[in-house]
């Protein structure tokens, strides 16, 4: 039986968001979220797609949340998507046991044969990783992260790289500056998904219906359009992606660092130093907005990018370990 002291129910939305926002960024301070970043990912998720969640409470107060679902990015009707995670004030007396064995039989009884998570390898996250491994999860993925800081980098020494790309007939255009194309979304959605097919994420991949990617990804308060870049070929009409031909986003997280999501150039494009292009336009629109940290990552298999960043001055941190869990082990 649970503890007394707490009791397990259905979020409230939007009245829990503030307490879960805490709830969260103390456990992980190094990625906090808002309550106003909550209500939007809220509103964004692909109704299609299956999720449950729940808050544990105490005394009045949201002390612990998790949530399990389908996995959007790789979706097959058994696999399932979660994390939970516990105020620090609130460990100890069984309120993470009590949620995850409640999430875990809600996704039992759906027929779940495996569920995904994922944790870094840093001191804050090795109880999280200990329970885990108790409950059978095995670490089986490695993403590294790696970090740059726009004002300790001289960016000017990319001068002849930019350069390069230009006498190549590519134009680099914030995502801001192409408002204007009426087509911008849905060819960025178009290229977006030609790219991850190429990307070595140890998934296969599966597609977000265009108005989900555009709330998710364009319309999301964290998405800087004007830091964000696309490799433009005037001239070229492909049918999908028309001129577009590559681009690299950054998104700004509440504790003020940058993130870079997709970076990625079109095949017939590739080995001409455009990828690299589009993340210095990201690094130099930064540097004149004032500065800042940027974080990316890449997969482990991914060494072209991994390379790629060492040479722009990025420098590797944490490594995020993908956990799972194969519930017919278990049975």
């Amino acid at each position: 039986m649970p503890d007394p002291a707490f009791m397990l129910r259905a979020p409230r939305k939007p009245g829990d968001f503030p307490e879960t926002a805490a709830v969260l960024s103390a456990a992980d301070p190094e990625w906090p979220v808002t309550p106003e970043l909550l209500r939007v990912w809220d509103e964004a998720a692909d109704p299609g797609l299956f999720l449950t969640e729940l808050v544990a409470e105490q005394e009045g107060r949201v002390v612990g949340v998790g949530r399990v679902g389908h996995d959007d990015f790789a979706f097959e009707e058994w696999r399932y998507w979660g994390n939970l995670s516990v105020h620090p004030d609130a460990r100890g007396r069984g309120v993470g046991g009590a949620l995850y064995a409640e999430l875990l039989e809600r996704v039992r009884t759906r027929g779940a044969r495996e569920l995904r998570t994922m944790l870094t390898d840093q001191p804050h996250h090795a109880l999280g990783r200990a329970f885990l491994e108790r409950r059978g999860f095995r670490p089986v993925w490695e993403r590294y992260e790696s970090r740059l800081d726009t004002d300790r980098v001289d960016l000017d020494r990319f001068d002849g790289l930019l350069s390069q790309v230009a006498a190549d007939g590519a134009e680099l255009r914030s995502v801001a500056e192409l408002a204007a194309d009426p087509e911008r979304d849905r060819r960025l959605w178009e290229l977006d998904w030609r790219l991850f097919q190429d990307v070595p994420m140890g998934n296969t991949l599966t597609r977000r219906p265009f108005e989900t990617w555009v709330k998710q990804e364009l319309e999301d308060p964290t998405f800087a359009p004007e830091l964000s870049f696309v490799a433009v070929r005037p001239g070229l009409e492909d049918p999908l992606t028309g001129p577009y031909i590559g681009y690299s986003t950054l998104m700004r997280n509440p504790a003020g660092f940058y993130v870079i999501g997709m970076t990625g150039v079109r095949r017939g494009d590739r080995g001409r130093g455009i990828a690299k292009a589009l993340k210095v336009a990201a690094m130099r629109a930064l540097a004149a907005a004032g500065g800042g940290s940027i974080r990316t990552f890449n997969d482990r298999p991914n060494v072209a990018m991994l390379r790629m960043n060492e040479k722009l001055g990025f420098v590797r941190g944490p490594t995020h370990l993908r956990y799972e869990l194969r519930l017919e082990e278990q049975a």
